[in-house]
């Protein structure tokens, strides 16, 4: 029996770019209910239905987003993220077991930029998808180029979405470059984990979801918090959420 609560609907008539989404499940069944309810939305699915020969497929590139599975045969959806994460910083929704607390953690910190837990409504993946692939497309088509951002050590060019701290590169996935957009953007003020999670995760807060402080904790890490030799660039605010804590940041003309 699959984990998918499904619904029929009519095909969206507003949809013409078709984007190529890749499905790692080994839920036959699952993943032909994900492919007819994401077609109808302008998604072209593709359909693995193993560890290994969906990592070999999700490292060609002709993909811009994958929805993996954490039980997998052959290779685990956790080997198959760290593995990915290596060589490609593609897009990954994780499918994760409901109540599995543990495995959204893990998933988080390995490289997941967001996880949904089975069984599913297919109206949220699909607004999961599209929430991730906004931010992935961020600055992008007709939108002006926006400036860089430099606050103290760490310097931000969205337009070539690169974060870098004391001159060094610095691997973000998309919800953490997001993340560090959006704090940066409003260094020296708090922001609420309820504008964290609307902004970057593109959904509503609920106070029992803690994936935005588990991004939080993941670019922390990254940009050298909690090292001897550095103060923190992020500060908890009890109560009230997270700070950038630093000046007002200095904005200069991006190269274009």
């Amino acid at each position: 029996m699959t984990n998918l609560y499904c619904e029929r609907r009519k095909p969206a008539a507003t949809m013409n770019v078709v984007d190529r989404i890749l499905v790692i499940d080994d839920d036959v069944e699952l993943c032909s209910l994900v492919a007819e309810y994401l077609k109808p939305e302008g998604f072209q699915v593709e359909a693995v239905h193993d560890g290994k020969s969906g990592l070999n497929r999700a490292l060609t590139g002709d993909h811009l987003l994958v929805v993996l599975d954490v039980m997998l045969p052959a290779l685990n959806g956790f080997d198959v993220l760290r593995r990915l994460r290596d060589g490609s910083r593609i897009p990954v929704l994780l499918l994760t077991a409901r109540g599995e607390d543990v495995d959204r953690i893990v998933g988080l910190e390995i490289g997941a930029d967001d996880y949904l837990p089975k069984p599913f409504n297919p109206r949220e993946l699909v607004a999961r998808i599209r929430a991730i692939l906004r931010r992935t497309r961020a600055g992008a088509g007709e939108m002006p180029v926006p400036d860089v951002i430099k606050v103290g050590d760490v310097e931000l060019d969205p337009a070539r979405r690169s974060v870098h701290h004391r001159g060094k590169s610095v691997e973000l996935t998309s919800v953490e470059f997001g993340l560090v957009q959006v704090l940066l953007r409003e260094a020296g003020r708090v922001v609420t984990r309820e504008a964290l999670v609307d902004e970057v995760l593109g959904r509503k807060f609920s106070p029992f979801d803690r994936s935005i402080d588990m991004h939080v904790s993941k670019v922390r890490k990254k940009l050298g918090d909690g090292d001897s030799d550095t103060e923190d660039h992020i500060k908890t605010v009890r109560g009230a959420g997270y700070i950038f804590a630093a000046a007002r940041p200095k904005v200069k003309n991006a190269t274009r």
